[in-house]
């Protein structure tokens, strides 16, 4: 209080200034608008939004995406089916490897051979599937944390990051942009000790989870920078169209995996984890929660994953000359391998004419795929139902009445990705 009395007593010494009444009329009524982004941190490069503010208060704003020309869509229509999986890699580029998944089925439910996959490679894909979401979710978590003060979980989470990707990376040969899913299969299969040092990763990231929970779950500035923020009901939420870790941070029990199960995952046991108040907080606890029952995926799936073989189920492509290559050594040595190569590569895979839509489950919620074929080797339309897309066009609502700190929080746990905005 004697801080007050002291600037009283500054502004009424002032010889313009009668009483506090004449401070009060200096100070502009009008309100304010500002540029935060794009070139800004918390907004992750490629989003601007155009905030109206009322002192610190947003009273309204304007989400711009668009500054990452990714053009997903129209690339597609120039690209044989299996020259578009890099461009999958680019949309959400945290967990590249669900997109090649989600894009490898709709070509195949298309083809009417989703059936016959076999079921090692089935494995293989939810494997690395479940291994991109961790990437996502150690990115979102550890990105935001950071980005609020707790530098610490920031560094733990993306060290336990970078020794995934160092596994995916002796999978497919490629640290991020995998393109390692194929329509049929998988370009090859696991290599040599994948298991072991999966089961290694795993146990760390583990360990690596128990020391940042204990570092941010109770601590007072972290919830306080999280709690009762950015809240969205549940009506919002299915009104709006958000899925994911979003939607079930605000009650809403929807998982591709559970609902429309895909794939090897009705053979699996994890559960879905809901929030209640749909706030900052609950969408890290849900992520929190959703780490550890992809783990939890990850063992039973090595448990259950058949052995490598030949032929039958232990196969990583399908033995369907429709999708598959022949191999090496017969390319080089017989004239109808060369030509089934050459016609493969050069016209690509024959889809039938008609449309098909096929959604999985992404880092960030239903991630679908829409595609019209017209019987040739490359799309006639594509088109991706990305939720970030989706997510952000949610953002506007959702900081209004906040203040600009606010934004911060709101904006790390939409968890936008660029690729998939602009697309």
């Amino acid at each position: 209080m004697a801080d007050v009395q002291t600037l009283k007593q500054l502004v009424l010494g002032r010889k313009d200034v009668q009483d506090l009444t004449d401070v009060e009329t200096e100070v502009p009524p009008d309100l304010m608008t500002i540029n935060m982004g794009p070139s800004h941190p918390a907004m992750h490069g490629t989003v601007r939004i155009v905030l109206t503010v009322d002192g610190e208060r947003i009273v309204k704003s304007d989400v711009q995406p668009g500054y990452l020309h990714r053009c997903f869509e129209k690339e597609a229509e120039y690209a044989t089916y299996t020259q578009v999986f890099p461009y999958t890699d680019r949309l959400n580029y945290v967990s590249p490897m669900i997109n090649n998944c989600g894009w490898a089925m709709t070509c195949e439910k298309a083809m009417g051979i989703t059936s016959l996959i076999p079921r090692r490679a089935e494995y293989i894909r939810v494997i690395v599937s479940e291994m991109s979401r961790i990437t996502d979710h150690l990115t979102c978590v550890g990105a935001s944390a950071m980005e609020l003060g707790a530098f610490t979980a920031f560094l733990y989470f993306l060290k336990a990051r970078e020794w995934l990707y160092e596994i995916l990376e002796i999978v497919s040969g490629a640290r991020l942009t995998h393109s390692y899913v194929r329509v049929g299969g998988v370009s090859k299969d696991l290599p040599e000790g994948f298991d072991a040092q999966l089961t290694h990763c795993l146990d760390q990231i583990e360990k690596v989870m128990v020391e940042v929970e204990a570092m941010l779950n109770s601590n007072k500035i972290f919830r306080d920078r999280m709690a009762g923020v950015g809240a969205i009901s549940r009506e919002d939420a299915i009104a709006t169209g958000c899925v994911g870790p979003i939607a079930r941070a605000a009650g809403v029990d929807y998982d591709v995996r559970k609902d429309y199960p895909y794939s090897i995952y009705p053979e699996v046991e994890f559960d879905v984890p809901l929030g209640t108040t749909g706030d900052c907080l609950d969408r890290y606890l849900v992520r929190i929660e959703e780490l550890k029952q992809s783990i939890r995926i990850l063992r039973q799936c090595q448990k259950q994953i058949p052995p490598a073989s030949s032929t039958g189920e232990g196969r990583f492509m399908i033995d369907d000359a429709r999708c598959a290559l022949p191999p090496k050594t017969d390319t080089y040595n017989t004239i109808e391998s060369m030509i089934r190569h050459f016609k493969h590569v050069m016209d690509g895979i024959k889809i039938p004419a008609g449309e098909t839509y096929t959604f999985v489950e992404g880092g960030n919620g239903e991630l679908g795929f829409y595609l019209v074929a017209d019987g040739t080797g490359r799309p006639y339309k594509a088109y991706v139902r990305s939720p970030s897309f989706v997510h952000l066009s949610t953002a506007s609502k959702i900081i209004q009445g906040h203040l600009i700190a606010d934004i911060v929080p709101i904006f790390g746990m939409i968890n936008m990705i660029g690729g998939e905005c602009d697309k």
